[in-house]
């Protein structure tokens, strides 16, 4: 799993473990191996922009899965449009290195994505990430808005499309079986 310290990572990692599956968690950050330890997961330091050092990494653990988590935001809601090179480089340039680590060892891509349309190159590099995952024979789950502990809206629900954290992590758990195609992780 990449982005396995992040916001749904540090849900999702604990259920699959707790489903018997074997998580190889993936993060370019030192000081969160022993959380992901903690998680029962088998840490991996790996930077999703060292190509082949990621394809080494993924064909070394042969997953049958590969889950792409990654995002590259700020804390500060505010300063997300300042970041947004940052994570449509993650969305594309990220995207392709873990669609090409799971093709080298015939692994499923499972990709986070949002439910909702952003304008301008935001909106071209998740049509970039949704349609290179859907090419890999993928899965793309298209989260809303996250709430609760952790996320930009602890305290109180955004606007629609959007899902509580816990929620989108037992929904992503419920996904890894999905045939290709985009799955909608949004309350009703």
């Amino acid at each position: 799993m990449a982005g396995a310290s992040g916001v749904i990572g540090r849900r999702l990692v604990p259920l699959l473990v707790a489903n018997r599956h074997d998580v190889a968690a993936m993060t370019r950050t030192p000081s969160r191996v022993e959380e992901l330890q903690i998680m029962g997961a088998t840490p991996v330091l790996c930077d999703v922009f060292d190509h082949d050092e990621l394809v080494n990494v993924v064909t070394g653990y042969k997953p049958d899965i590969v889950i792409h988590q990654l995002t590259d935001l700020p804390n500060d809601h505010t300063l997300i449009r300042e970041h947004s090179s940052s994570n449509n480089r993650i969305r594309r340039e990220g995207t392709t290195n873990l669609v090409n680590a799971a093709q080298a060892c015939g692994a499923k891509v499972i990709a986070q994505s949002i439910a909702w349309i952003l304008p301008g190159d935001g909106g071209a590099a998740v049509e970039f990430l949704e349609h290179t995952v859907l090419a890999a024979g993928g899965v793309v789950l298209r989260y809303g808005q996250f709430y609760g502990p952790e996320t930009y809206f602890e305290s109180e629900p955004p606007p629609r499309p959007r899902v509580h954290v816990n929620d989108a992590a037992s929904k992503t758990l419920d996904s890894l079986y999905a045939p290709s195609g985009v799955l909608n992780i949004v309350e009703a």
